[in-house]
């Protein structure tokens, strides 16, 4: 990042569809393993739309350990996960005192719908006509807030704590203003990343707006029919170069800097020709230090919908110009679904590793490519490639977009 500390990646958390914890999510990953299956969280009969990526056999009480998991949302269940997971990647317990300051140390999260579950109890209780059975707990657990200050309140995190509900891109802004606090001095350790809980209004909105896939998520393929929605959580450790270096931790990438963007056109509908979203990645470049040919892979957003996948190939290929089929852009959406508000900030994880293990994700269920999305997207298969530097892109209704450099830190 120009002018600033340099601040890197030391461990990461995640909870998803595929898989809990890094080493389950990134073999998944590498092996195109699907996250997709019908719902089972509640009743899709009224849709015409069944599947979903839910988070199978999650077990709170492995996870929380100071809280109660009975008083926590879902999403905080699988922030607070996240969190513990990437704390021992890091090698950081936050108990030690040498070690950890806590008035130093924060918390920043991405969500889109904070805890929808709860607003559903409230739903439910009012049209059983119970109003009586609203108490405390919708106060204590519904506002979307709730996220970053529970995490800070199991693992004893003091300092700055921040939620940002930029719906799909929430996990990118979460890590931008992550870095901006360690760039600036504010904080030395940031724990920083997005959750979002499965939930009936969220996958009720996708199945009127016609973008959810009856049977799975095709990004770039011709004949793709959607996204599949999903849930989950990704937290990265973030501190700067030289803390990381005095404690001999493990730095999987350097985060050199973000890109912002508003397309100041349409509440659900990107720009048609693409130009916020391209403005976030000539940002981030800019701010970075990098130029467009130097970028060795792409996370696309890849939502697997008729539109996104097309104006984002756009877009690409406006910023990269001529290179744009030359560098490697792969949507893991194709098997995790799209995790809403932690979609953006596990793809930021899997970035870091993708710099730190010089490996690539593919996407999958690409068997026709749509000759408008005509880059290299790596159909299917992993692929072994150097990646010294990793572009994350995320894309939100409102017209949020967040790209995100990750290079690589030479050990």
């Amino acid at each position: 990042m120009k002018g600033g500390r340099r601040i890197v990646v030391t461990g990461i958390g995640a909870v998803t569809p595929v898989g809990t914890g890094k080493t389950e999510l990134w073999e998944a990953l590498l092996a195109g393993r699907s996250g997709f299956s019908a719902v089972e969280s509640f009743d899709t009969r009224g849709h015409t739309v069944h599947q979903g990526a839910e988070v199978r056999g999650f077990r709170p009480a492995d996870h929380v350990r100071h809280l109660d998991p009975a008083r926590l949302g879902r999403a905080s269940q699988f922030a607070i996960a996240a969190a513990w997971l990437a704390l021992a990647d890091a090698g950081i317990d936050p108990a030690d005192a040498v070690a950890v300051d806590p008035e130093r140390a924060g918390v920043a999260m991405g969500t889109t719908s904070g805890e929808p579950r709860e607003i559903e109890r409230l739903d439910d209780c009012l049209l059983a006509a119970k109003p009586e059975d609203v108490g405390a707990w919708f106060a204590d657990l519904y506002p979307c807030h709730v996220l970053a200050s529970h995490v800070a309140a199991e693992v004893g995190f003091e300092g700055p704590n921040t939620v940002i509900p930029t719906a799909c891109a929430a996990g990118n802004y979460a890590i931008a203003h992550a870095l901006d606090l360690l760039s600036a001095g504010r904080a030395e350790l940031m724990l920083a990343g997005g959750a979002d809980a499965f939930s009936r209004i969220t996958y009720t909105g996708f199945a009127r707006l016609g973008a959810i896939a009856p049977e799975t998520c095709q990004p770039f393929d011709r004949n793709r029919k959607g996204m599949i929605p999903g849930e989950g959580a990704g937290m990265v450790v973030l501190e700067p170069l030289d803390r990381a270096r005095r404690r001999g931790a493990r730095i999987y990438a350097e985060v050199a800097g973000y890109g912002l963007s508003c397309d100041a056109h349409h509440m659900t509908a990107a720009h048609p020709e693409g130009s916020g979203a391209a403005r976030a990645m000539e940002r981030a470049l800019a701010e970075s230090g990098r130029n467009a040919s130097e970028v060795s892979y792409i996370s696309a957003h890849g939502t697997g919908t008729p539109t996104n996948d097309r104006l984002e190939s756009l877009a690409v290929k406006r910023v990269f110009g001529e290179g744009a089929r030359k560098v490697p852009i792969s949507s893991i959406k194709s098997m995790l679904g799209h995790t809403m508000g932690a979609a953006s900030a596990i793809e930021a994880a899997v970035c870091a590793l993708a710099v730190y293990e010089d490996k690539i994700p593919p996407t999958m269920n690409l068997e026709e490519p749509d000759p408008e999305c005509d880059l290299d997207c790596v159909p299917n298969v992993a692929r072994e490639l150097s990646v010294r530097v990793a572009m994350n892109n995320a894309y939100a209704f409102g017209g949020n977009n967040a790209s995100l450099i990750l290079e690589k830190h030479e050990r």
